[in-house]
């Protein structure tokens, strides 16, 4: 990788009412990775290709124009299960010591979810080591759903389990699942499958007790919980009666769901927000931008915009991430 400029201007910018927001759903694509994915990343945006003009400058030009202090660099779909166990741990290598890099550059402004090829479980694992132990990763980056299963399968047990015990942060992002794939002509996958997928992950996670034996993950979700908000209340029903699945959320679903983290990234309208915050205390709540497959823009505005209390605003903001991701507000001073 050649050099990478400076940042642009101070991290911490107190201009224009800088909310000094703490971003967590934000995609970086090392050139590297971008060209040996470059096929599955255009079919996921349905032929557009201009997210691969993706460039660290590129970010912090974002950054700055909408009171972004720092963003969390994840990878976009497909992550780094593609193509077998090979080539997905030379992915999540490239992925990993790209963002790592990143970070040294560019104090302050950038953390990493570090990529792990979750069904190759030795390879997972092995890259946790690496990424936690030898770069400092900030948490770890999964997918909703791998081929034709959900991350709380139990064969995937062995890798959450050692998450759980490094005490980790864990950022899912949604994903199109393999039998969901053009189930209605003309409308991508990333438009309504995406969020349903949310669902099924978290669900799965319910159904195997996951979020039970490893009570000290902390998760992110994406885009204020995609469908999960609508149908917990459908979710908790079922497991209430059947009680060999009750017996795997012993504290109950709905405890477990207001326990997980949301960002709320492309989900800032009433209807969203609203079902959100129904279902979760706003401690819970994360921004998140989604870029570059979504302009900051609709995202900040919509936050700004939506009227809840200035103490929530700077809780989503910042706040609350800082409870997360702590180094950050070493980083500027503040907390």
């Amino acid at each position: 990788m050649g050099p990478i400029k400076p940042p642009l201007g101070d991290a911490n910018p107190g201009t224009n009412g800088n909310p000094r927001r703490i971003d967590v759903h934000h995609h970086m694509l090392p050139p590297e990775y971008a060209n040996l994915t470059r096929d599955r990343i255009v079919e996921i945006t349905s032929g557009d290709t201009a997210v691969l003009n993706w460039t660290p400058e590129l970010t912090l030009e974002q950054m700055e124009q909408f009171g972004v202090a720092s963003s969390i660099l994840s990878l976009p779909v497909p992550g780094s299960w593609y193509e077998g166990k090979e080539n997905s741990r030379k992915l999540a290598r490239i992925a990993n010591d790209y963002g790592a890099r990143l970070v040294k550059d560019y104090p302050g402004r950038f953390g990493t979810f570090a990529a792990l090829p979750l069904p190759d479980v030795d390879g997972s694992l092995k890259e946790i080591e690496y990424a936690f132990d030898s770069l400092g990763a900030d948490g770890a980056y999964l997918q909703t759903s791998y081929d034709d299963k959900w991350p709380g399968d139990p064969a995937f047990a062995a890798v959450f389990n050692e998450l759980n015990r490094r005490k980790a942060i864990v950022f899912v992002h949604p994903t199109e699942p393999c039998a969901c794939a053009n189930l209605i002509p003309g409308v991508p996958s990333n438009v309504i499958e995406f969020v349903f997928d949310t669902t099924r992950a978290i669900t799965s996670f319910l159904v195997n007790g996951t979020f039970s034996r490893c009570p000290d993950i902390r998760f992110i979700f994406c885009h204020s919980g995609g469908t999960l908000p609508v149908l917990a209340a459908r979710i908790n029903g079922f497991f209430q009666s059947r009680s060999a699945l009750a017996s795997r959320v012993p504290n109950g679903v709905l405890y477990e769901l207001k326990k997980l983290n949301y960002d709320i990234a492309n989900a800032t309208n009433n209807s969203s927000l609203a079902a959100l915050m129904n279902l979760v205390p706003t401690t819970q709540m994360l921004w998140g931008s989604d870029f570059p497959y979504r302009a900051v823009g609709p995202t900040a505005n919509g936050w700004d915009s939506y009227e809840v209390s200035p103490e929530v605003k700077r809780a989503v903001n910042r706040e609350n991430a800082l409870k997360l991701f702590p180094r950050f507000g070493a980083a500027s001073g503040q907390t």
